[in-house]
């Protein structure tokens, strides 16, 4: 049955107003405008009730007392993998009877929904300390120190990536028609690494690294990188050089040859991509690399180099000039990781 229009409040007191006047139903609905049974409805309702409310309706009565939904509301933010056929069970213990669907049902009405947990770096209490103690010697430096800053890091770039699309609509038994297929291709065949850099000023060179890289490797991709991408950013003498703690980073040959050059280098806490902006540029790249659908690695490397050249300054210098915010968000949640 379909339910009725429900007429206003105002409405409704207009009806009891013109029928305590004497007006008959026919003459109030000429009147309003509103059904003659409609009239009719409305004045009974309001000699047996006394009002023109909209009273609430019996209904199914809740499942789940206030008292057990406060305790799935604890429970899940206190465990936050803790499963719905977890949850139906301890309420069955106390004698609540209720299935996993209502259970998570409820929870959705809260606002708690079952999501896939993001990926984080693994951090131990040092890695946390180190963070934390990088954010708090940092957060205040004034903006130019950060606009002057040379960030860099290696992604993968994948032939068919992440980035592809991870489900389909399909019909039933129609998983294998190519259409609704993700092609997949054997030991890395179909990916590229690369090197690339960015300052608030924009984009820097990249470069894609051959094979596997060690430390000579990664001095020839500096050497070759770094101070073109600083002339061409005009970053001036008072230029700050950002890398992470990998291994062929850090090693004793690439200390010897940094130490040399004499770069000015920003002392990097472990385990720290979400501090590192051009994680956010390497995400902006993927996704447009992905869009262009490469069909061979060769499309692949010079869709990258096409993409990174396309990023705005204006994306550059956003991130450089949001980065204290970054700081911030990692002193407040005591060096754990963040949402950037």
């Amino acid at each position: 049955m379909v339910k009725s229009t429900e007429w206003s409040r105002k409405t409704r007191e207009q009806v009891i107003t013109l029928h305590r006047k004497g007006n008959g139903y026919k003459k109030i609905a000429k009147m309003l405008n509103i059904p003659r049974d409609t009239i009719g409805s409305i004045i009974r309702k309001f000699k047996a009730k006394g009002t023109v409310e909209t009273l609430p309706g019996r209904g199914r009565k809740k499942m789940l007392t206030s008292t057990a939904v406060r305790y799935l509301k604890r429970r899940v933010e206190k465990s936050p993998r803790v499963t719905a056929e977890e949850l139906r069970k301890d309420l069955s213990d106390v004698g609540t009877e209720v299935s996993a669907q209502t259970i998570r049902r409820t929870l959705r009405n809260e606002g708690l929904h079952a999501r896939t947990p993001r990926r984080t770096p693994l951090l131990s209490p040092k890695n946390k300390k180190s963070r934390l103690q990088y954010a708090k010697s940092h957060v205040d430096k004034p903006q130019k120190f950060w606009d002057s800053v040379l960030w860099t890091d290696e992604t993968k770039l994948e032939l068919f990536g992440p980035m592809d699309q991870r489900y389909v609509w399909r019909r039933k038994n129609k998983a294998y028609e190519e259409k609704n297929t993700l092609p997949t291709v054997k030991h890395g065949w179909g990916s590229i690494m690369l090197w690339g850099c960015f300052a608030s000023a924009g984009t820097g060179k990249l470069q894609r690294v051959q094979g596997t890289m060690n430390s000579l490797q990664y001095q020839e991709i500096l050497d070759d990188n770094v101070m073109q991408s600083v002339t061409n950013l005009r970053l001036g003498r008072r230029w700050t050089f950002q890398q992470d703690n990998d291994p062929k980073h850090t090693s004793k040959s690439t200390r010897a040859w940094l130490q040399i050059k004499g770069w000015n280098i920003l002392k990097w806490p472990s385990q720290s991509p979400d501090l590192n902006p051009i994680e956010n540029l390497w995400w902006d790249l993927k996704k447009a690399v992905a869009v262009r659908k490469p069909k061979n690695v060769t499309e692949l490397e010079a869709f990258a180099h096409d993409e990174w050249a396309k990023i705005p300054v204006d994306r550059c210098k956003t991130l450089a000039s949001s980065y204290a915010s970054r700081l911030k968000a990692d002193i407040t949640v005591k060096g754990c990781c963040t949402k950037y």
